[in-house]
């Protein structure tokens, strides 16, 4: 006869997602998982499979909390407005209770960098490429090239990188100069 769960997989998830937007992946230990989730090592192994499972499974549950901000970005009908407000938008997550500053994708985009990981490599690089031909599309609503364009997108893609990382460290007042100074030219 199986165990019943004594806890809520999406509330322990969500736990552990905040630790390693945190910590990160390799600072983030199975006994600070134990502790931050409430549940033992055998409940981890067996609802997530590892460490690992916890991990992808978190990046997952990230993604899902953050759909309604693609989303609204994806719908809106603003052109280049739309990615600024996207920008503010990402900010703005960065100050929920609860939540920490950067963003989780792009901390791990930094950490696996360099990391022959397969299924985080296929998730970041998807985020990205996904997020890449949002802002071509908003691109394309202006009068601009194909190549400028391109290159308009893939300088968006790294200015989020470096929004992500100032929110860390940056006052709110710098960071509004620095999306407004972004958008200024383009």
């Amino acid at each position: 006869m199986s165990r019943k769960k004594q806890y809520i997989e999406a509330e322990v998830l969500d736990k552990a997602m905040r630790l390693f937007w945190r910590n990160g992946y390799e600072n983030t230990s199975m006994q600070m998982l134990e502790k931050e989730m409430g549940i033992n090592k055998f409940s981890i192994y067996s609802s997530f499979g590892s460490k690992h499972g916890v991990f992808l499974k978190s990046l997952e549950s990230y993604n899902q909390k953050t759909r309604s901000m693609f989303n609204k970005l994806k719908q809106g009908e603003g052109g280049i407005e739309d990615i600024k407000t996207f920008f503010y938008d990402s900010v703005d997550v960065c100050y929920v209770d609860g939540n920490h500053k950067g963003c989780l994708i792009t901390n791990t985009y930094n950490e696996f960098s360099n990391k022959n990981d397969e299924s985080i490599n296929d998730l970041i690089h998807n985020f990205m490429k996904n997020l890449k031909q949002i802002f071509i599309d908003k691109l394309q609503d202006s009068s601009k090239d194909d190549e400028t364009v391109r290159k308009q997108a893939n300088f968006l893609l790294l200015a989020k990188h470096g929004l992500a990382a100032a929110t860390r460290v940056n006052n709110r007042n710098e960071i509004k100069d620095y999306i407004e100074m972004t958008f200024r030219n383009l």
